[in-house]
């Protein structure tokens, strides 16, 4: 299972605590440094059954700075892939990808369901 992070994220120290709490296996990928390909997000996207907006991190900086609330509505979803790959404060974290699910953001009810 891979799990993208941002180590100054509040949010991704949380969720890493909570799977290292449950004894979960991981790989922590750096999703600022090592910022996830249009391929791969577009992998995980088709895998998620998620809306492409989940993928967005809607409350960080770069989000509001690019005005991308009112953007998104009218681009296409390779448009917004391709955008998502560009910068990996753009995506929404932390970010896990399992055999067969992807998860957006921390929410432990949703954790534990598909985790334990």
């Amino acid at each position: 299972m891979l799990v993208l992070v941002y180590r100054k994220c509040s949010t991704c120290i949380k969720a890493l605590k909570w799977l290292e709490e449950r004894n979960i296996e991981f790989t922590e990928r750096p999703i600022v440094e090592e910022n996830p390909t249009y391929e791969e997000l577009k992998e995980w996207y088709e895998k998620s059954g998620l809306p492409l907006k989940k993928f967005f991190n809607t409350s960080g900086l770069l989000y509001k700075d690019m005005g991308l609330k009112d953007k998104l509505p009218t681009m296409s979803e390779e448009e917004q892939l391709k955008l998502l790959a560009t910068n990996g404060m753009l995506v929404k974290r932390p970010l896990v990808v399992g055999e067969d699910f992807v998860l957006t953001g921390f929410r432990e009810k949703e954790w534990e369901e598909k985790l334990i």
